[in-house]
């Protein structure tokens, strides 16, 4: 490396020798950090960088404390589920969406009810359809075991 392009605040911008962009930066008492070594020639800037480690740092922790963990809440149907108790959980999903949580929403299949996969796959559908405007469903619901399994992203 016998030249690099140094950038960066009060410097002059160009190509320098290595050993001149050194000298810059020791005079300022900063540090010489290559930015993007595939760039012919390799791109550097002078910067203090405990400082410039510090910021990023602290960058990363504000986005980690400003980002939302996303929790999966679960509501659990029979394949003959009463219509008052269809609307109680209907509610409560629409609340789950509007926090903007996931809302995994299954029927739970015993004994010989599983004969009824149909009257299950209408519920769901019936669920997806009366949620529309608050979420989505990720895929069509599907049986794995003893239980057919939709999940509802709540919509930006």
């Amino acid at each position: 490396m016998r030249e690099v392009r140094l950038v960066g605040d009060n410097v002059e911008q160009g190509i320098y020798s290595y050993e001149e962009a050194m000298r810059i930066a020791d005079v300022q008492n900063l540090d010489l950090v290559e930015i993007s070594a595939t760039a012919d020639p390799p791109v550097c800037r002078i910067i203090d960088y405990q400082k410039f480690l510090y910021q990023k740092k602290r960058k990363e922790k504000e986005q980690k404390q400003n980002s939302k963990k996303v929790e999966i809440k679960e509501i659990r149907f029979g394949p003959q589920t009463d219509e008052h108790d269809y609307n109680f959980k209907l509610k409560h999903a629409r609340e789950f969406l509007a926090d903007g949580n996931k809302v995994k929403s299954y029927v739970f299949f015993r004994g010989r009810s599983i004969l009824f996969k149909e009257q299950g796959e209408l519920l769901l559908a019936r669920f997806c359809n009366d949620l529309e405007e608050v979420g989505k469903p990720e895929a069509m619901p599907k049986l794995e075991g003893k239980r057919m399994i939709v999940i509802i992203a709540p919509k930006k």
